[in-house]
């Protein structure tokens, strides 16, 4: 049997099929220190006669949950002689699912799933699935009435501000929000190609112009990747590899951290793209956790910024292999587009035009996808309203120039893309005026965000200045983990804590 992990219910402590302990379903403090734990550890609760989620057979042996990919869920016998696997329980919608039978057959991995267990999902659902898998949840089993009587005590209800989104979000989509324009994608796709063509052209010629042409075309193939990884409309399923081919990027690995990024933005320990020590720090760390570099941090930025997309070619192939390994879906694929992508730009460019490119590529996308999100708040802790952490973490640029709005790729729109990440990129900026009226209207603080381009840059540097001369703080939060409880990519859930301690 493969078993659930560490859940809110194998905490409980169970006597004649009633919960007895209300503090169990508490998720733990997300300043609690993450302690070093195997990848895919497991909990399990003794035997429990008589229960499972809330119930059991006629028989009185417990019961739980196991469901395909289509979210067809049966019940099956909890119980082995090693120990019973136990409810995950996610709300959604206002509604408590028990999530534990869903969670292996998961399409992104069972550590989303396991880090909602006992919280809201409701807006990383809407945000990040097709209209399909957004009706999917509903064929899920609810959690047992005893298991909400007791979340429903522990957890915080829906904010106005989050039910206000919704509302929004539903009238957009029924207004045609995410229908895609072809002509704006094709404009899109032809700058790419040109770009292609005149670095290949001018490649043993020109070199210098040929390795500016090439950087420009994979800065230009990354932000095009990234909206087709994001998009849940069938254009962008066919094209969800373009990114392997076009800029060496993989798929899997750029959906599997940069969601991370987006359903938990600047929360310290989670998200990676604010975990850029030892050579990049945004906060002053905690003496441990400390290096030289951050003193002068802000005179050499830009070379771990040039660097940016030579690190992610790296984890790129070291995720694509990995998931061909682990039989992911589309796995293969992937990796040949990413092996087509090495041969094609090899076979056309020389060294010497190919390898700056990719340096200066990475610093190009560093200047735009850093200075969004850094000066913003920075949480130390898990933020149930993620309707209002969107808004409070990011800024937008506004750009001042033709060229400077094509090359940001969609990323000055930066609130807008992570509010709604699916929405093709042509659309952002008529959701300026409906966005800046939400936030007035809900008392958002700080309302819209934005500043222009060069402003938030110089803001970017000004925070590194910052915490370069910033003495190192005894306890603060470390950026891999240890800030708040359970880096989503080492697939922890919020109760291993507690559990550990058992």
């Amino acid at each position: 049997m493969n078993y659930q992990r560490v859940t809110l219910a194998a905490l409980l402590a169970v006597s004649g099929g009633g919960i007895s302990s209300v503090g169990a379903f508490s998720p733990p403090s997300s300043k609690a220190g993450a302690t070093t734990t195997q990848k895919n550890m497991v909990a399990t609760a003794p035997p429990m006669p008589g229960t499972a989620n809330g119930g059991g057979s006629s028989s009185g042996a417990p019961l739980g949950w196991e469901c395909d990919d289509e979210a067809n869920c049966v019940q099956v016998p909890a119980c082995d002689d090693e120990g019973c696997r136990t409810s995950l329980d996610v709300r959604i919608h206002g509604e408590w699912y028990d999530l534990s039978g869903w969670r292996k057959a998961h399409p992104a991995g069972a550590h989303w799933i396991d880090w909602y267990d006992g919280r809201d999902a409701t807006e990383v659902m809407d945000a990040f699935h097709s209209e399909k898998a957004r009706g999917m949840w509903q064929k899920l089993p609810k959690s047992s009435p005893e298991a909400v009587e007791v979340l429903s005590k522990q957890v915080a209800d829906d904010s106005s501000t989050q039910i206000a989104f919704r509302e929004l979000r539903d009238q957009l989509e029924a207004d045609g929000w995410w229908e895609r324009d072809f002509v704006h994608e094709a404009k899109l796709l032809t700058i790419w190609v040109g770009l292609v063509a005149g670095a290949a052209a001018t490649a043993h010629t020109v070199a210098p112009l040929s390795t500016f042409l090439l950087s420009l075309a994979m800065t230009n193939a990354g932000w095009l990747g990234h909206d087709y990884v994001h998009g849940v409309d069938k254009f962008c399923d066919r094209m969800r590899n373009f990114v392997c081919f076009g800029a060496g990027l993989g798929s899997t690995w750029w959906s599997d951290k940069h969601n991370k990024h987006h359903a938990l933005t600047n929360e310290m320990g989670v998200d990676e793209d604010i975990a850029t020590d030892p050579f990049l720090y945004t906060w002053a760390p905690d003496p441990k956790h400390d290096s030289p570099l951050r003193k002068i941090q802000h005179w050499i930025f830009f070379v771990p910024f040039s660097a940016l997309f030579a690190l992610w070619r790296y984890d790129t192939m070291q995720v694509a292999i990995e998931a061909v390994e682990q039989k992911r879906p589309g796995a293969k694929e992937e990796l040949v587009g990413l092996l087509a992508h090495y041969f094609v730009v090899l076979s056309l460019f020389p060294l010497g035009v190919w390898f700056p490119a990719v340096f200066l590529s990475g610093l190009m996308s560093a200047l735009i996808v850093t200075p969004t999100h850094q000066s913003e708040e920075l949480f130390e802790d898990y933020q149930p309203d993620w309707v209002t952490a969107q808004f409070e973490s990011t800024r937008n640029a506004v750009t001042t120039n033709p060229f400077s709005e094509w090359l940001w790729g969609g990323m000055q729109y930066q609130l807008e893309h992570h509010l709604f990440p699916p929405m093709p990129r042509s659309k952002y900026p008529a959701l300026k005026p409906i966005l800046t009226k939400f936030a007035q209207e809900n008392n958002i603080k700080g309302g819209y965000r934005e500043s222009g381009e060069f402003e938030i840059l110089k803001m970017n540097w000004d925070l590194y200045k910052q915490v370069a001369e910033a003495d190192p703080v005894e306890g603060a939060p470390y950026s891999r983990g240890h800030g708040q409880l359970g880096a989503i990519s080492l697939g922890f859930s919020p109760a291993a804590k507690n559990a550990k301690a058992l």
